[in-house]
């Protein structure tokens, strides 16, 4: 998020200074190589390396003198007992302190909980050498990886939330370029801006839990839950999105948004009931798909899986809260041999999953070469393309999991495989 707001912005005219305390990363990003997958960002980056307008330095005193407005988008990971992590923006707003010399805007573009842009006016106060004037800006980003470059620069909406006309002034000048896109600016307060990131995960994150609850239901009624979304998509009152059904949904923002909204309504005597019982919809998802497998396997003591996908969604090298990553780690625990591929993701898969009894594979024919079952997880364009006859020849058992409903069950079945698709009637007994 931070480097796409860098570069985008660098790209709107503006003169930006990304700051990490990474060396390493600093160094890397001004050779012009993204460390991460996101479509459409490396190119952004190194034309406007090549313009310089975006500059990569860990001197972030430099950088606030250079400059009115300081963006703070470090990570906000959630702790154990769901409470989102403050540490980093705590460390950068002290540090920040000791820095400014003269008027400043501080934006927050982390997802943090209500009342963060408070405690940075508080912090900033407090950590000042000496007294200078500032404004603290909440501007929630609402940016979707692997899309994240074509969402900054053709956003649905842009949220401003601040204390002052000055400092909404400043942030809508940073982003005037947008209005030629007759972009809408909700202009609102610190607090308001907070709450509406949390708001609107979590309420995409319920409609994919609720077609998940009714794809399961259409399963044991024989029903068909594309017929049913489509349905629902064409009612103007509801539209079509988020209403694919699969193994759950996961990422860095819903799993620990949810968690930490929930958190915030126990605290402040507002239960969040719905968010809380999405939560655990959530988690039945992949416990569902877990229980499918293993019991149409009889068991996963030595069965060889391959798995197709292993990031949270296509277009991202992201595991974070990935439904596959989840599920792998249960299969790997029961016995099972796991052969997977994925387009971008399984560098960061060995890192996490580093277990002798997980393959990754170039392909995903090597996947599916003598395996008793494969999974599809994640609805990477290229799987709906491979050869299903060759994949079945591969295999030792022409069982196939089709968590994301990528083909077609009559066709798939046709060939010869025993599909089980989600929120579609099973194979014939």
């Amino acid at each position: 998020m931070g480097l796409v707001t860098g570069a985008a912005l660098a790209d709107f005219g503006l003169n930006v200074h990304c700051i990490d305390s990474d060396a390493q990363k600093i160094e890397t990003l001004s050779s012009g190589t993204v460390p991460f997958y996101e479509t459409g960002l490396e190119e952004l980056v190194n034309c406007n390396l090549r313009n310089g307008r975006l500059t990569f330095s860990t001197d972030l005193e430099a950088a606030v003198r250079a400059s009115r407005t300081v963006f703070i988008a470090v990570g906000t990971p959630d702790l154990p007992d769901g409470t989102p992590d403050l540490s980093q923006v705590d460390a950068v707003v002290a540090a920040l302190a000791e820095c400014m010399d003269d008027y400043k805007v501080v934006v927050t573009k982390s997802t943090v909980p209500v009342g963060t842009a408070r405690r940075i006016q508080r912090l900033l106060r407090e950590k000042q050498g000496r007294p200078v004037r500032f404004d603290v800006v909440s501007n929630p980003e609402f940016l979707r990886e692997g899309s994240a470059v074509e969402d900054f620069m053709r956003p649905n909406r842009v949220v401003i939330g601040a204390d002052s006309e000055k400092a909404v002034a400043i942030v809508k000048e940073i982003y005037r370029p947008l209005t030629l896109n007759e972009t809408p600016f909700v202009i609102t307060s610190l607090e308001t801006a907070e709450l509406i990131k949390y708001a609107c995960n979590a309420f995409l994150a319920t409609r994919v839990s609720f077609i998940n609850e009714m794809a399961n239901l259409c399963e044991n009624v024989g029903a068909d839950v594309h017929h049913v979304a489509r349905a629902m998509g064409l009612d103007d009152r509801i539209g079509p999105r988020f209403l694919q059904p699969g193994p759950g949904f996961g990422g860095s923002c819903f799993p620990k948004d949810l968690v930490a909204l929930a958190r915030t309504g126990r605290q402040l005597d507002a239960p969040q009931r719905l968010a809380e019982t999405v939560i655990e919809i959530n988690q039945r998802q992949r416990d569902r798909v877990f229980s499918r497998i293993e019991g149409e396997l009889g068991g996963l003591k030595r069965k060889k899986i391959g798995i197709l996908g292993l990031a949270f969604k296509p277009n991202t090298d992201d595991i974070r809260g990935a439904p596959a990553i989840h599920i792998c780690r249960r299969l790997l625990e029961a016995g099972a041999v796991i052969q997977a591929y994925d387009p971008a993701a399984m560098p960061n898969t060995r890192r996490v999953l580093n277990d002798r009894n997980l393959v990754l594979c170039p392909d995903a024919y090597a996947a599916a070469d003598g395996v008793d079952a494969l999974w599809i997880a994640t609805e990477w364009k290229e799987f709906r393309n491979i050869d299903l006859p060759q994949i079945k020849s591969a295999m030792q058992a022409p069982v196939l999991f089709d968590s994301r409903n990528v083909f077609d069950p009559e066709k798939v079945r046709a060939l010869g495989f025993r599909y089980f698709g989600t929120g579609r009637p099973g194979p014939l007994p």
